[in-house]
């Protein structure tokens, strides 16, 4: 895509939610995030590539000791909808033992985010936390798997800013919006 056809797509696009509310959001996510592990050492792992401007902004927010890692998975690879999952990197810092927290962009199916969970699993981890600046509302979730800490419900749309992508672009977008029907 041309960076002029991008800037068309986002023009199509509808604001969900603006700037102001999605700070908002991460200010109530880091309350209660530390409520639960400001006393646990917490390993805070950031899912890439979405996860990164919400880890970013939340982990500022985090008043207490931590340590940031992250991993990369995906099951998008520049596309609107999902494939299977490919792993590209892994934590560098050991979980075994660790209260781990896994950021991420949204939780739409949840597959990916149930993959990952399960590999922390199967590194030891003490304690397995998720959290997510946005929860999409249908009912096609994976079984088994559960958010801890949610920013925003959202519409079932395709979205993009905050981190989350269309077609590789638009990630910086500052609010989350939903592309048009004929952006699909």
């Amino acid at each position: 895509m041309t960076p002029e056809q991008i800037v068309a797509v986002q023009a199509r696009s509808t604001l969900l939610h603006d700037e102001a509310e999605v700070e908002a959001a991460l200010d109530s996510m880091a309350v209660s995030i530390s409520a639960e592990l400001a006393e646990k050492n917490p390993l805070i792992i950031c899912i890439m590539h979405g996860g990164l401007i919400t880890s970013g902004k939340l982990a500022t927010r985090l008043g207490f000791p931590l340590q940031l890692d992250y991993l990369h998975a995906t099951r998008y690879r520049g596309e609107t909808s999902g494939k299977d999952m490919q792993w590209r990197a892994f934590p560098s810092e050991s979980l075994k033992g660790r209260a781990v927290l896994l950021l991420d962009d949204i939780f739409d199916v949840g597959t990916t985010l149930k993959l990952i969970v399960e590999y922390c699993e199967q590194q030891g981890c003490a304690s397995i936390h998720t959290a997510v600046l946005l929860d999409k509302q249908h009912d096609r979730k994976e079984p088994g798997i559960e958010v801890d800490f949610v920013g925003l419900q959202v519409v079932d749309r395709y979205l993009f800013g905050y981190g989350m992508d269309y077609k590789g672009y638009l990630r910086n977008a500052a609010g989350i919006y939903a592309i048009a029907e004929e952006d699909m």
